[in-house]
């Protein structure tokens, strides 16, 4: 039993040193800042979604190409007559829709307007995992216009109903 709780200790501490190197090389990416700002990412999920897309959104012609490449966004499967039949893209990039939900997940703890989001989506009907993929997709827009434009997070006003 001791033996089997120093590996665990070992595995722990190498698993730190992985991290902190990470940390350390993610830090002098050019868009490091501006995936920290947003919240669901820390270091370790921002370098995994910019290693999935490969360093910059070069490879993409628009957020929508992006969203597909994630499965975050139905393909058509028409045939014939048939249209409108959407479904889940058979070819994606796993590690990336995991990055994208692990972070949408995250975000419901410290961001008011995802949790917004998230409940207003479950009051529709929808879900536990429907409505984080709908967060997963909504939050991919802005992460596409915030490295696009290199600007940082900004936690939108809340907005108060207006008693009449």
């Amino acid at each position: 039993m001791t033996k089997l709780a120093a590996k665990i200790a070992a595995i722990d501490e190498d698993l730190a040193g992985i991290d902190a190197e990470i940390t350390k090389h993610y830090a002098q990416h050019e868009d490091a800042e501006i995936l920290l700002s947003t919240p669901g990412f820390g270091p370790v999920l921002a370098a995994t979604f910019l290693a999935q897309i490969g360093g910059n959104l070069d490879a993409f012609e628009n957020v929508d190409r992006l969203a597909c490449v994630a499965s975050l966004a139905p393909v058509p499967r028409d045939s014939g007559r048939i249209s409108g039949n959407l479904h889940r893209p058979r070819r994606f990039n796993r590690r990336l829709l995991r990055t994208c939900y692990l972070a949408a997940l995250s975000s419901l703890k410290n961001s008011p307007s995802s949790r917004a989001f998230y409940d207003r989506k479950r009051a529709e009907g929808k879900s536990h995992k429907q409505a984080l993929i709908a967060l997963a997709r909504r939050r991919m827009n802005v992460i596409w216009a915030m490295l696009r434009d290199h600007t940082a997070y900004v936690e939108p006003a809340r907005q108060v109903p207006i008693a009449a």
